[in-house]
């Protein structure tokens, strides 16, 4: 059994949740619940839980506060955490980018499923909480523009640099990260996903199968249908649709 706790401010969504698990997630084992940043951190300090649902708005304060005073006081969470939240973009952004799970209010049954597979495959390998504490960097200096990003790969999980990374390539649902002093990092989602968070940050969508930064492109190469070379020495192909919007990119550079 998968040890939860649940903890929201509304008494009908922690029901809900109850019977959502109950359905979906048999295995999970309800411990208790909480209504509030302090019933949290002491539900979480008892309990103490493999996994946490958890409200971002609570009536005292937020899900955010619960974290950083428990890393205050343990130095680091021991417990995997979801969210779950309203539309609020920039709180769904930082978890993207620290590779937290989260669910949207009201909950969907079938994101609700994805999340338990996650959580049945990651609970048991105590990859460490490293995302957590970027997660809370990001938003106690409430940045927009992040600098750091979390991978989670079958191995557990890894923090880089967004300046690091040279290029992605998308292999089937897969997307493969090609960074500055390490080995390629394989991520189960798709290039799409990271096309959406890294285009801020100086990536471009050249093909379908590949995601530069510019920072680090070296030469774009028309002839045989057109081609960049990037600084670790990739050739990579551009589509037909791209070229124009490359060739004004490398123009303001």
């Amino acid at each position: 059994m998968i040890s939860a706790l649940l903890i929201d401010d509304d008494a009908n969504l922690r029901n809900g949740m109850k019977s959502l698990l109950e359905r979906y997630a048999p295995d999970f084992d309800i411990l208790g619940e909480a209504d509030s940043v302090e019933s949290g951190i002491k539900a979480m300090d008892t309990l103490r839980p493999q996994v946490v649902f958890l409200d971002i708005q609570l009536a005292d304060g937020t899900g955010f506060d619960i974290l950083e005073q428990l890393a205050q006081k343990h130095g680091s969470s021991t417990a995997h955490i979801v969210f779950i939240t309203a539309h609020e973009q920039y709180a769904i952004k930082a978890f993207r980018f620290s590779a937290l799970d989260f669910l949207l209010k009201p909950v969907d049954p079938e994101d609700l499923e994805k999340v338990i597979g996650k959580i049945r495959s990651v609970v048991t390998k105590n990859e460490g909480f490293a995302h957590i504490d970027l997660l809370l960097e990001n938003i106690r200096k409430k940045v927009d523009n992040f600098k750091r990003i979390a991978l989670s790969t079958s191995e557990g999980i890894h923090l880089f640099e967004i300046s690091d990374i040279l290029r992605c390539e998308s292999e089937d649902n897969y997307t493969k990260f090609y960074i500055k002093g390490s080995k390629p990092v394989l991520i189960s989602k798709t290039l799409k996903e990271y096309e959406d968070m890294l285009t801020e940050h100086g990536f471009e969508r050249i093909h379908q199968s590949h995601l530069i930064n510019l920072s680090y492109l070296k030469s774009y190469i028309k002839k045989d249908g057109g081609y960049v070379i990037m600084s670790d020495g990739s050739h990579l192909p551009i589509s037909q649709r791209k070229k124009e919007r490359l060739q004004e990119l490398l123009r303001t550079i």
